[in-house]
């Protein structure tokens, strides 16, 4: 390797660093110290936002950098009374991403044989020690690689997104609905192929966690 292209290497690895740290600082400095009740803020996104609205788990998200010209409503495979909806969003020039999760279906049969399976890519789950948990994959338009997982005590979502930034960092933090601790949000950059970033929401799920969203959702 000659004097330039050794230069030029240097140069790139430090121009990369210092968009990781400057992610990061913006992450740190968004997310308080652990016990503020503060979510995630992360760039480009508005959300994820979750509420509880009858027997089902309500999900928004915008995607400030994402437009749509229609909408369109599309049914999660494995989850019979669940949706995603796609949609412009009525406050900004960004797409509103809609999840209706039923309880009925994270707590029914039809999830409970599902083969296990990582994030996309093959990486861990995080705060999971197995690493996998069932799950059901799937794709809409403008969005490939989409799963929902479904633990003993663990609803996950995983959402692509393009570009983080961050090459394989993940950093994962606490998620609150109120004051109400629900369960992590994680941001996964980039895996070694420069693919697979995303988010992923995990909510703490059980019988009696389904009565601790319901008290929720009546506070709301």
């Amino acid at each position: 390797m000659n004097t330039i292209t050794l230069r030029n290497s240097v140069k790139k690895t430090k121009l990369s660093l210092l968009a990781m740290v400057t992610t990061f600082s913006l992450v740190f400095t968004s997310c308080g110290s652990g016990t503020s009740s503060k979510n995630l803020d992360i760039p480009g996104l508005n959300g994820p936002k979750v509420n509880l609205v009858g027997d089902n788990i309500l999900i928004d998200v915008v995607f400030e950098n994402i437009s749509v010209e229609g909408g369109a409503r599309y049914a999660i495979p494995k989850y019979p009374n669940s949706y995603i909806e796609v949609a412009p969003d009525l406050e900004s020039n960004g797409t509103l991403m809609a999840f209706s999760v039923s309880l009925d279906d994270i707590f029914g049969d039809n999830v409970k044989q599902l083969d296990p399976l990582t994030l996309p890519g093959g990486r861990a789950i995080p705060g999971v020690s197995e690493g996998a948990l069932p799950a059901v994959a799937f794709s809409i338009e403008k969005f490939k690689n989409m799963a929902f997982y479904i633990g003993p005590k663990v609803f996950g979502i995983w959402i692509p997104l393009k570009k983080l930034g961050m090459n394989g960092a993940m950093l994962t933090t606490r998620f609150y609905t109120g004051s109400t601790r629900v369960g992590n949000l994680s941001l996964v950059g980039e895996d070694a192929n420069g693919e697979n970033a995303g988010i992923f929401l995990a909510l703490s799920v059980s019988s009696s966690q389904k009565k601790s969203l319901e008290r929720i959702a009546d506070k709301n």
